[in-house]
């Protein structure tokens, strides 16, 4: 409830942003963007009752929202099916233009997802927290920005904007539970990002542990005082690297080498509490036209823990690909393979390995929203098996 309240109280403050003595009218384009200056193509915004208050020039509110249905068969001996609807991401989001640069801005996302997860006495949970919440500062060096606060780390983002455009149905590899499961999305420390038109870049140091993580352990002997360098360098064959690139009208071919360098990392500690750090390395490339995506990666992590462990240490690669049709190419044909080997940190002995195949069709339906009706299978060579398979439909609603 208090971490709700919590949100809750951001969600006020980002709408605001900063308070101001005197009242200011607000004004909206055609792009539903939000001014506190009057110019041709604005109009007012009229309310008897509410009036909302910034220091900021212009304040740019947006949405993301994956809801779906699963139906999922865990194969562990007998069959157990199981059949939920899902939040799986509910981002509310302002951006608030403070400074003389257009380009430069504070960013606050809320992210409210639902499990269906058994914790305690519960069913199931909703959380509310802040993912994202950063000063992003344009061109501090030339064609470089850099974001400062709870930050976009420097793999994911990009993975999700280029080469695997279904976020709202799987994580992308080195994030994903059924795959590598390396690292997440956001941590707190600082992301240099370079855009020119033939090579990009992001290059930052973080806490280390995420997001979802802290920095200190359960118990005194595992915490964690290190930090983590990562990076992601690309070259774009094709040019177009500075712009938003759009998958149904460009065309791009980009090769990229990236990692992180996780130190004193204090989930991963050993037996007697003793922290140590792990890396790991990818090499990924994909090809993009209006028609058709071809992605592929290969991934190698090392865990520097002397005990007998597999997390953060194995290897993989992921391979998936898209086929758009239609007149407008608002149909796509999906699929994926991902495969990953985890390796015991003292014998380097291949302990088991991970498979996992993601394929369906999608329909964009406007702008705003596109459906997927996806299957998703995972075999793992245990002892006890784990293996399931899924179906699932989607709802992706952007705005």
């Amino acid at each position: 409830m208090n971490k709700i309240l919590l949100s809750a109280l951001a969600a006020l403050t980002l709408g605001t942003v900063a308070a101001s003595a005197g009242d200011i009218k607000l004004y909206t384009d055609a792009n539903g963007q939000v001014f506190t200056t009057e110019a041709e193509g604005r109009t007012e915004l009229k309310s008897s009752s509410t009036k909302v208050q910034a220091k900021a020039s212009k304040l740019k509110f947006s949405g993301t929202h994956y809801l779906g249905f699963i139906s999922k068969d865990m194969k562990e001996g007998t069959k157990d099916r199981t059949n939920n609807f899902e939040l799986r991401r509910n981002y509310v989001q302002v951006k608030g233009y403070l400074l003389e640069d257009p380009k430069s801005y504070l960013r606050v996302t809320l992210d409210a997802t639902y499990s269906n997860d058994k914790q305690a006495s519960d069913d199931g949970h909703a959380d509310v927290y802040v993912k994202y919440a950063y000063l992003y500062l344009n061109d501090v060096l030339p064609s470089t920005g850099v974001e400062f606060g709870m930050v976009h780390r420097p793999w994911i983002d990009y993975e999700e904007h280029q080469g695997w455009w279904m976020r709202s149905i799987s994580k992308v590899f080195v994030e994903a539970g059924e795959a590598s499961h390396l690292t997440n999305s956001a941590d707190l420390g600082f992301n240099f990002k370079t855009k020119t038109p033939y090579f990009t870049s992001e290059v930052g140091v973080f806490n280390g542990e995420g997001y979802h993580g802290t920095n200190d352990g359960a118990a005194d002997e595992a915490i964690g005082d290190g930090i983590s360098a990562e990076w992601r360098i690309t070259a774009s064959i094709l040019g177009n690297g500075e712009k938003k690139r759009k998958p149904l009208k460009d065309n791009y071919f980009d090769a990229s080498f990236f990692g992180q360098y996780n130190m004193d990392n204090s989930h991963n500690a050993d037996t007697v509490g003793t922290v140590a750090d792990y890396k790991f390395y990818g090499l990924h490339t994909v090809y993009n036209m209006p028609s058709f995506l071809i992605s592929a990666q290969y991934v190698s992590s090392d865990n520097d823990r002397l005990d007998s462990t597999t997390d953060w240490n194995g290897q993989g690669y992921s391979v998936n690909g898209t086929y758009r049709f239609g007149a407008k190419k608002e149909f796509s044909i999906i699929g994926r393979i991902d495969n990953w080997e985890n390796e015991d940190t003292v014998s380097g002995i291949v302990t088991s390995t991970e498979d996992n195949y993601i394929y369906g069709v999608a329909w964009q339906q406007n702008k705003n929203v596109k459906w997927l009706l996806s299957g998703q299978t995972y075999n793992v060579d245990t002892a006890s098996s784990k293996d399931w398979s899924s179906a699932m439909l989607t709802a992706e609603v952007h705005w």
